[in-house]
């Protein structure tokens, strides 16, 4: 049987539709008839010999098939898209690029923090990804990130070899609005039972080490806000809503938001990890995070 030739133009056809999830949206953003996307995508159906769509209502839903083709497209068309700067950069000054994942349990003040070293890199291209820890994962695995920073360690998976390079484990503390902080340092940590305080949602790990810190004080806390970006939790703090706890080694930036030190949050500390792809890291920005994070 002869193969019929594969033919780039028909993938990108079917690509459109499959994140547009139907014909004539695809049509629309193409810019061509309905009757031309339905006739490449065809021609790829046959040139593959599989159906890669299926009716699902008024939409089209992938088949099996389709999602592997999806998976791949998808590749193939983001390389597409990062080949004119590829171009650019070659052509002009050397450009330090580095990819960064940062899981959204992660305090994004932290992660600025851990970056520090290498963000006065002479041409450095940064690019910063806040998604969920798994996605962020897969995105490593398939290579679309030098580094994964996040609260916890990868878990094993005989599928995906990735290694989780401590960071360190700095301690927390308590923080407070000028006007909530006598207060809550007044018989503390007793106190954070009047006071309102604002803790991260149980999206981030040191959540259950914070929930065992009140359990082994018997303090149950007057909780008015749960964040899931740690960021957020500062600001509102900031504002005046409540007590909050934060990352010790960050206390002159919480000065500067206008917030002081009540006391330490004995015995919980955030657990810190680059995660990558290799061992022995070979990126040498990665290496200077990792050199830094050492050092301290």
């Amino acid at each position: 049987m002869v193969q019929r030739p594969f033919n780039y133009r028909h993938l990108h056809y079917f690509w459109a539709v499959a994140k547009e999830g139907g014909m004539a949206r695809a049509a629309e953003r193409l810019g061509v008839a309905v009757q031309t996307v339905s006739a490449q995508v065809h021609e790829l159906e046959r040139s593959l010999g599989a159906s890669l769509f299926r009716p699902a209502g008024r939409r089209l839903a992938l088949t099996e098939a389709g999602v592997a083709a999806f998976r791949h497209a998808e590749q193939i068309f983001q390389l597409g898209q990062q080949l004119p700067d590829v171009v650019r950069a070659a052509a002009g000054p050397r450009i330090v690029r580095l990819a960064v994942g940062i899981s959204d349990g992660l305090p994004k003040l932290v992660a600025r923090h851990l970056l520090e070293p290498v963000l006065r890199e002479p041409n450095l291209r940064l690019l910063c990804d806040e998604d969920e820890f798994d996605d962020l994962l897969g995105d490593l695995a398939l290579h679309r990130l030098d580094v994964v920073l996040a609260d916890r360690a990868a878990p094993h998976n005989p599928n995906i070899r990735l290694f989780s390079h401590s960071l360190g484990s700095p301690a927390l503390a308590w923080y407070a609005p000028p006007a909530l902080h006598a207060k809550a340092r007044k018989h503390f940590p007793a106190s954070l039972a009047h006071v309102p305080v604002l803790l991260p949602t149980a999206h981030a790990a040191v959540r259950a080490r914070l929930d065992a810190w009140f359990e082994r004080h018997s303090v149950r806390p007057q909780v008015v806000g749960e964040f899931e970006d740690s960021a957020l939790l500062a600001t509102f703090g900031a504002g005046g809503m409540g007590v909050f706890p934060a990352l010790d080694v960050l206390e002159a930036q919480m000065r500067r938001q206008g917030v002081r030190r009540v006391a330490a949050c004995d015995g919980v500390l955030e657990y810190l990890f680059a995660i990558g792809t290799q061992r022995k890291v070979a990126h040498p920005l990665v290496q200077r995070v990792l050199a830094a994070a050492s050092a301290r």
